[in-house]
């Protein structure tokens, strides 16, 4: 997501951050060039002229250019307008009317309104311990219906019963009565699509909201729509005044030019984004967390948030008992990787992290990356039980064996040996450490470059801080220097790499498979 645009502004504000002074004409010519940037990421015209009219209006100030360090300052006056543009905070789906609360799903056939639908359900039910009603009241499309009635069934959401034959006004006003005897918190409404805008979409959409009240009116949006999206959202708000919007595919999208106008254009929030398919993967949208990831400082919130969400507690506790042993056999190491590849994978995570969205070409170049961790999973499932838990009992036969069960070869086998070596070897060395110690050595320079005291001790437990510190622990991170666009962070250079890969080593990422330590389970 926005990895174009975040590449492009990362290396244009760089540009200025590595100067010592900074004239008007340097100010103008690093706009031209993020100029270019926006508007090659899909951001509308009209949204990009008033960005960078208010970024040089503030940025060629005297303030500004005389400043101890203009560059920075630039950079924060950039950072502070896409927030704005952004929406500022972050909305969620209002729940506060009196049940059941009606929540009408709008957007072209295609934009992914059915699996959405099913999305908010689901997170609805688990997050907010919601009692939620689906129906669809797509008549035209070929089995819409069923297919919402099928991620019901995926989901344990209940669905409206299908009855053939009736209109869709007629089925919102069965749905949303249905909800109410049946004791319903929140009714979703699946409305149909078209191909593209016509007066009897706009119509029927009307209709439905006449007839069923809604307090929420979501327009579903592909953020691969581009240019196309400002026109969408202008015109469905015009005629049906949505309330707020949902983005799918923004795991598809490097450019996010969708994102960034659509919000700009309506005045409405984002308040929801499609990260996968799966129906687990939808986002709160956070503007300025989001604002943070396109100029490359990364996202500790998120990232904390994303480790509680995937990671059981259970698997977690008995790690760290593992790890105060000394103890890290092959079933150990294939947890970690799957864990990992739950919260994104390793460029998910990287962009994350302050300061490290640069690696991730670097990690790339020298095989660490998502395919590899699948190789390795496939390499260790081919094992017996008894040489996962006893790796030095692999001699050549076996290898080849396994070889030609997971489709590698022994070169392969024998790197992820040495991978586990080294790990088994960091996890000795530390598990004297206590529960949680990986994460506190991985973390440890972060702490002592953001006066938490050098040592370990002085770590915060992020597992049991609550957003508000979270955040602050964010804005502390962007003060000590570690959300400069690109390049290592500070104070992470000194941290084992992780062995055995090929290439070289990448200092800062020995830690990572320590990431259960740190979580819990919603």
């Amino acid at each position: 997501m926005f990895e174009n645009l975040q590449d492009r502004l990362g290396s244009i504000l760089n540009g200025l951050t590595g100067r010592g002074a900074l004239s008007e004409a340097d100010v103008t010519a690093a706009l031209r060039e993020v100029r270019r940037a926006l508007l090659e990421a899909d951001v509308a015209l009209e949204v990009v002229r008033s960005f960078t009219d208010k970024v040089r209006e503030k940025a060629v100030g005297a303030s500004v250019l005389k400043a101890i360090k203009p560059g920075q300052m630039v950079v924060k006056i950039v950072h502070d307008e896409l927030v704005e543009m952004l929406g500022s905070e972050g909305v969620a789906i209002d729940l506060h009317a009196a049940a059941p609360v009606v929540i009408m799903m709008v957007g072209l056939q295609g934009s992914g309104k059915t699996t959405t639908t099913g999305k908010i359900a689901k997170r609805l039910t688990e997050r907010d311990k919601k009692k939620v009603l689906m129906a669809s009241l797509d008549t035209r499309r070929p089995a819409a219906q069923e297919q919402l009635r099928q991620l019901g069934v995926q989901t344990g959401v209940d669905t409206l019963p299908i009855i053939a034959g009736q209109s869709p006004t007629d089925i919102a006003s069965r749905a949303v009565q249905a909800a109410r005897l049946g004791g319903h918190d929140v009714v979703i409404l699946d409305t149909a699509g078209r191909t593209h805008i016509d007066e009897p979409l706009m119509m029927e959409m009307a209709e439905i909201k006449k007839n069923a009240k809604p307090h929420e009116i979501l327009l579903v949006a592909d953020s691969l729509t581009g240019q196309d999206a400002v026109n969408l959202a202008r015109n469905f708000d015009e005629r049906v005044g949505i309330t707020g919007l949902v983005l799918t595919r923004m795991d598809g999208d490097g450019r996010g030019g969708a994102a960034l106008s659509m919000r700009a254009v309506t005045g409405k929030p984002i308040k929801l984004i499609g990260t996968g398919e799966r129906m687990g993967e939808l986002d709160e949208f956070h503007p300025r967390r989001i604002a943070d990831r396109i100029l490359g400082m990364g996202d500790i919130v998120s990232l904390v948030e994303k480790a509680a969400e995937n990671i059981d507690a259970e698997k977690a506790a008995a790690m760290a008992k593992k790890m105060q042993s000394g103890k890290f056999d092959l079933n150990d190491l294939a947890d970690q990787l799957g864990q990992m590849k739950k919260m994104g994978g390793m460029g998910g995570i990287m962009g994350l992290m302050p300061g490290m969205s640069g690696m991730k070409d670097k990690m790339a170049a020298s095989g660490l990356n998502d395919k590899m961790f699948d190789r390795q999973i496939a390499i260790i499932s081919s094992m017996t039980k008894a040489e996962r838990a006893n790796p030095d009992m692999l001699k050549h036969s076996r290898k080849k064996r396994i070889a030609a069960g997971s489709g590698t070869d022994a070169a392969e086998i024998n790197k992820l040996l040495k991978m586990h070596r080294g790990m088994a070897d960091m996890m000795k060395a530390m598990g004297g450490k206590g529960k949680g110690g990986i994460m506190k050595q991985m973390m440890g320079g972060l702490a002592g470059k953001m006066g938490f005291g050098g040592g370990m001790g002085g770590m915060p437990d992020l597992a049991n801080m609550d957003p508000k510190q979270l955040e602050a622990l964010q804005r502390q991170a962007e003060a000590a220097g570690l959300g400069k666009p690109g390049g290592m962070p500070p104070g992470l250079g000194g941290m084992p790499g992780l062995p055995g890969l090929g290439g070289p080593k990448l200092p800062g990422l020995g830690g990572l498979p320590g990431l259960p330590g740190f979580g819990k389970k919603k």
